[in-house]
């Protein structure tokens, strides 16, 4: 009598993109509360903290993103899916290189758009993160 066990293979996200992915949130979310800081209270270095922070969130998710892509020619039967992933996480790489540059003004001129940047960019990192640990690493259905 011979054995045999059905392997189910888990198609879900590499370990590398799980870490790129997972720090991306927090590094836009400390940009957007270091606006909210320097809102309240005027302090320059805040700003420069913020920047840091953008800089940091626009590596991990410029990685995170090439992991993306390469995840829509493995996409099975959750093309569509992967494609709105690909492009939530471009649409946030984007605009978070679009506060990176207004961050770059000084610390006046970064208000108010430098920080409804920063929660737009945080909102979106969120939306990605979510949609890239829940329906993407579910395994066979999507």
């Amino acid at each position: 009598m011979i054995a045999t066990a059905e392997r189910s293979y888990r198609s879900g996200l590499h370990p590398l993109h799980g870490v790129l992915l997972a720090g991306t949130l927090p590094l836009f979310l400390g940009a957007a509360l270091s606006d909210y800081a320097y809102a309240s209270t005027y302090y320059i270095q805040w700003t420069h903290f913020a920047s840091w922070l953008i800089v940091g969130g626009l590596v991990f998710n410029g990685l995170a993103l090439l992991c993306a892509l390469t995840g829509l020619f493995r996409a099975d039967g959750r093309r569509r899916l992967s494609l709105v992933y690909f492009f939530l996480l471009l649409a946030t790489w984007i605009l978070g290189f679009i506060n990176a540059l207004v961050h770059t003004r000084d610390a006046w001129g970064v208000m108010p758009t430098g920080f409804v940047l920063s929660i737009i960019v945080t909102v979106l990192a969120c939306v990605a993160t979510w949609l890239g640990f829940s329906r993407i690493s579910a395994g066979g259905k999507a």
